[in-house]
């Protein structure tokens, strides 16, 4: 909650830390939701924002080891995942939007973020992901283009919400959905056009769930090892010899600024 908690009397530490691990999302998809929880208290930041950031970094120092890996395929395939937590910010009631786009079965594009404006169903804010999922494999369709990679259409785009995909389905399907903005219905026009393939999938095999709310431990490990997250331990490729990948010098940085931020609150 925005007001729980006394005011940290020295934000600066806090906001620092949280730019920080805004650079490690760009390698590490399970961050992402909680780095933009955590961005959300940047302005008046209180103890018990603190308290969820540093059992962050106790997440990443033991997970340090872990990283996405690349793998190739003699046929190269785009696959989407969107998904929502509808009315999930207790203050605002705003949703979460996510998705994650695979190129084969290694994770390339992937997105956590409030939404701007508060949906009034749980099928609209789903609706709102697909089109933001939409927006961004229109965009990277175009750009393996240019590089010279076809034949990606119709990308499979997968949610757990059959009225969502009813609605991105059915070209005049207008009574029930006037309330949804007109930028929205920009799924549908993909659809129609053949970029996008609609595709339900149960909510247990929804691999954006990572990016959108809080999971239990197992189930968050078992996403994890889905979307193409592995550890050095497994794949040695991960490593650059014996020098540590960006993602473990970012990780050991913070690690740092960890030890010495705790031993500046023991004095």
């Amino acid at each position: 909650m925005p007001e729980e908690g006394a005011l940290l009397t020295d934000p600066t530490q806090y906001r620092t830390l949280v730019g920080k691990l805004n650079f490690l999302t760009n390698t590490r998809p399970d961050l992402c939701f909680t780095v933009q929880t955590l961005s959300q208290f940047l302005q008046h930041p209180r103890t018990s924002h603190l308290q969820a950031l540093l059992h962050t970094l106790a997440y990443i120092q033991g997970t340090s080891t872990k990283g996405i890996l690349l793998n190739g395929a003699d046929q190269l395939t785009l696959q989407a995942f969107s998904d929502s937590d509808w009315a999930a910010c207790p203050s605002s009631r705003r949703s979460v939007t996510s998705y994650l786009i695979l190129l084969g079965s290694s994770p390339l594009s992937w997105k956590s973020k409030k939404q701007s404006t508060v949906s009034r169903s749980s099928s609209e804010a789903e609706y709102r992901a697909m089109a933001q999922a939409a927006s961004e494999i229109t965009w990277i369709v175009r750009l393996l283009e240019e590089l010279g990679v076809s034949g990606l259409t119709p990308v499979q785009l997968n949610c757990d919400n059959q009225s969502a995909l009813h609605i991105a389905r059915n070209p005049v399907f207008h009574e029930r959905t006037k309330h949804i903005e007109i930028d929205c219905h920009f799924t549908r026009d993909k659809v129609l056009e053949g970029l996008l393939q609609l595709h339900y999938l149960p909510s247990s095999s929804q691999l954006a769930d990572v990016l959108t709310k809080v999971l239990p431990g197992p189930h968050f490990k078992d996403l994890l090892s889905k979307l193409g997250m592995v550890t050095t331990s497994d794949h040695s490729s991960l490593r650059g010899g014996d020098k540590h990948t960006l993602t473990a010098t970012l990780t050991a940085g913070l690690a740092a600024l960890l030890s010495s931020y705790l031993i500046t609150l023991a004095s």
